[in-house]
């Protein structure tokens, strides 16, 4: 019989893994047109302002920061809660007389997104 935490761990894994391919899927289908390229057949009207290859790749790079910072921030902002949500819910449990003490816990492991949020802001208005 498996143990629990190898269990888990499995679980884990394996959500991990679906989610990485079902992002990969929809990223497929719904991001194609962002690759397309118009074509000036149609008489669209054309603008002369192109960026460099050196811009697009700046610009690449600071919406991968953007994106990194605020995605850890988010990530790392769930997995706080999770522990202090649990331990809060389990102290109140045991001593309701303090759950607004356990709700700033809480508040403050959610303060972790804020600042991934601004990070992110930040990055993008350098662009």
């Amino acid at each position: 019989m498996d143990r629990p935490e190898e269990k888990l761990k499995t679980q884990i894994k394996l959500s991990v893994i679906v989610l990485c391919a079902v992002m990969a899927i929809i990223g497929s289908v719904f991001c194609t047109n962002a690759f397309a390229e118009a074509s000036s057949d149609d008489g669209s009207v054309t603008t002369d302002a192109k960026l460099t290859s050196v811009e697009v790749e700046g610009l690449k790079f600071a919406l991968i920061a953007a994106s990194v910072a605020f995605g850890l921030g988010a990530i790392g902002a769930g997995i706080a809660i999770s522990h202090v949500g649990a331990a809060a819910m389990g102290a109140i449990a045991e001593k309701p007389q303090i759950a607004g003490q356990a709700l700033i816990f809480v508040a403050l492991a959610e303060g972790i997104v804020v600042f991934g949020f601004i990070t992110a802001l930040m990055i993008l208005g350098k662009v």
